[in-house]
């Protein structure tokens, strides 16, 4: 999580981006834009930051070669972050770079903002950072005139929401060798955006705890909604409980061990097999450093619960919730074996 208590934006550019399978072109200004008004600093500061400050996943820059200087984006942060001076004119490349690469014809034009900022918090340490934003939607508004006798109104048809940042990162002047911290958001086009992140920024997921616990969730949780059944005979409510199981060996560990997890929730000796090969293939695959030790992150845990679901779901008559104990509810067949049913035992109804 990033804070922005002490930060101050001292730097800023903006330039035109177009589409260039749509014949458009980009708009480079000469000369950063001067800021001396307190009320528009206080504003342009809460449209850049405040949509991070929720933000939890951080990136680190990379290459398919290894090497990090074949990233655009490295390569021009690492210059600024050398060089003050030459910030406006390496914002202009940086805008070319993003002009060059965006080939889809569904990616809309904008204004690209590259601002440098002092002293913004991340993990508890005061940092500079870059941050690249692009505003792609423009939303009516309306203005309140005083006339005479009463008020007057009238509109303004492109105008920039502050509430809703389009795209951005924030690149942070800390651990440059192995890719610098980045954190990045993209709330339009999600289909069609992939550029962003992949193409432009070229990003991998940082592996630390947060990133961990976030992905081995998402293990667990694909490994037994759905390869799971592959390999063996389960129920549904088989497969909640196990979700249940992982979740509460989340929320009430500090520190994750995969064959400690494979013991209390697994349990059988061929399923915690298929599970370990589950979780070494997805490590391997995307480079996600998983399958040992590591602390658990509660901001990830916390995330991560919403998608856990302990539901049932009957044709279109019955959702049955399950929270606990899977040995209150039983399967069976009616006397024809023309349907399913379930058997609930419970103490008291509430």
């Amino acid at each position: 999580m990033v804070t922005s208590y002490e930060a101050a934006l001292v730097e800023l550019s903006v330039h035109r981006i177009g589409n260039k399978i749509q014949n458009e072109f980009y708009n480079l200004s000469e000369q950063p834009l001067e800021i001396n008004d307190e009320i528009l600093n206080r504003l342009l500061m809460q449209y850049f930051l405040i949509p991070f400050e929720k933000q939890n996943e951080l990136y680190r820059f990379m290459h398919s070669s290894k090497d990090l200087n074949l990233n655009e984006l490295f390569h021009f942060s690492s210059h600024i972050f050398a060089d003050k001076d030459k910030f406006h004119e390496l914002s202009g490349q940086i805008t070319r770079h993003l002009f060059d690469i965006s080939n889809h014809p569904k990616i809309k034009s904008g204004e690209l903002y590259i601002a440098r900022f002092t002293n913004l918090q991340l993990e508890g340490e005061l940092v500079d950072a870059i941050g690249i934003f692009k505003s792609e939607t423009k939303e009516p508004f309306l203005k309140v005139h005083p006339a005479k006798g009463g008020f007057d109104l009238s509109y303004e048809e492109n105008g920039i929401n502050i509430h809703k940042l389009d795209k951005g990162c924030l690149i942070f002047n800390t651990e440059e060798a192995e890719g610098y911290k980045v954190m990045v958001i993209d709330q339009t086009n999600r289909t069609d955006a992939a550029y962003w992140k992949d193409e432009f920024l070229k990003l991998k997921i940082r592996n630390d705890n947060f990133n961990k616990t976030s992905n081995t969730l998402n293990v667990c949780k694909d490994f037994i909604s759905n390869k799971i059944g592959e390999d063996f005979d389960i129920s549904k409510a088989d497969k909640i409980d196990l979700l249940n199981k992982s979740l509460k060996y989340f929320k009430e560990k500090d520190s994750f061990d995969i064959d400690e997890f494979s013991e209390e929730v697994i349990g059988n000796e061929k399923a915690i097999k298929s599970f370990k090969n589950f979780t070494q293939d997805y490590s391997n695959e995307f480079d996600a450093g998983l399958g040992g030790s590591f602390d658990i992150s509660e901001a990830a845990v916390k995330k991560q619960a919403r998608v856990f679901k302990s539901i049932l779901k009957l044709d279109k008559n019955f959702h049955i919730y399950i929270h606990g104990n899977n040995e209150l509810i039983e399967k069976g067949f009616d006397e024809n074996k023309s349907m399913n049913f379930y058997k609930v035992y419970f103490n008291e109804e509430q």
